[in-house]
């Protein structure tokens, strides 16, 4: 038994998904038809530069990720014990343990990236070497309390969201802090933070229009780092956009479960990376 975790934005790459759009025919068809562009064009090719512009790379990612998860359940017939994704990723694991269809799930996700790309002047960088704690101690030492801490990805590996100019500053004052890396990402917008609020209610109205079952196979929520309720999945995705991703208190519970062995679902090894990172304190 393991653990499947399904990665979000950031590990999108040209090229994903080459050997899965022809083994899934139908699937790929109606990601089509949902996305009314062709999915396999934008992942193989990306001829207008747009994999990395977020209203196109959730909907990329969450069918690269799920098409990896029903190659994955063809070939081994496994069920994992929990499930678990990084922002985007939580839709692919939601997907898995039965709470809503493949199609549905697009639709969400191809919402969601319109309404996140539409918060503009939003800045997210990730600092590498410091604790949470102290990220936190120098927003407020220099006030700039309006910074959310995004994704805390590892026990040392933060990522940081708000508006542009205060990310540029706080930068500069984590390096001077000790900081090994600070990493600018390729965003337009402060996601999993406050500024998100604006599209957080025209998110959950679009929610509301949809039925969930109950997962199957308990998935560990962004926004509590503890495995969803029944009745906690519009909650749990609208708290998710203006909240921080809780990755690392979230695989701590799982480590805590019991479990060790962890698989990803998708393009990269990013999160397999975080995992040990967490295993080993760091």
């Amino acid at each position: 038994m393991s653990v499947y975790i399904f990665p979000g934005q950031g590990s999108q790459i040209k090229g994903m998904g080459r050997e899965l759009f022809s083994e899934f025919p139908e699937l790929t068809a109606k990601a089509n038809s949902i996305l009314g562009y062709s999915i396999q064009t934008l992942c193989l090719e990306d001829p207008q530069q747009q994999l990395n512009q977020t209203y196109y790379t959730q909907p990329a990612l969450y069918t690269v990720n799920a098409l990896t998860c029903l190659k994955k359940a063809q070939e081994t017939k496994i069920t994992p014990k929990f499930l678990a994704g990084h922002s985007l990723g939580e839709y692919n694991a939601l997907l898995a343990a039965g709470v809503f269809d493949f199609e549905t799930g697009l639709k969400l996700v191809k919402e969601r990236g319109k309404l996140m790309h539409q918060v503009t002047n939003g800045a997210m960088t990730a600092v590498i070497g410091l604790k949470a704690d102290s990220i936190k101690m120098i927003l407020e030492q220099h006030n700039l309390a309006n910074i959310a801490i995004a994704n805390d990805n590892s026990h040392t590996q933060i990522v940081i969201s708000g508006q542009k100019e205060d990310i540029e500053r706080a930068q500069g004052l984590c390096e001077q802090a000790g900081a090994l890396m600070v990493i600018p990402l390729k965003v337009s917008g402060a996601f999993h933070s406050p500024h998100m609020r604006p599209v957080q209610e025209q998110f959950e109205g679009f929610l509301k229009k949809f039925r969930f079952a109950p997962p199957t196979i308990p998935v560990i929520a962004n926004y509590t780092a503890r495995p969803y309720a029944a009745n906690d999945i519009c909650a749990n995705l609208v708290q998710q956009l203006t909240n921080s991703v809780r990755w690392t208190e979230s695989i701590d519970y799982l480590l805590g479960q019991g479990e060790t062995e962890f698989e990803e679902m998708g393009p990269g090894t990013v999160l397999t990376g975080l995992v040990q990172r967490i295993k080993n304190g760091k």
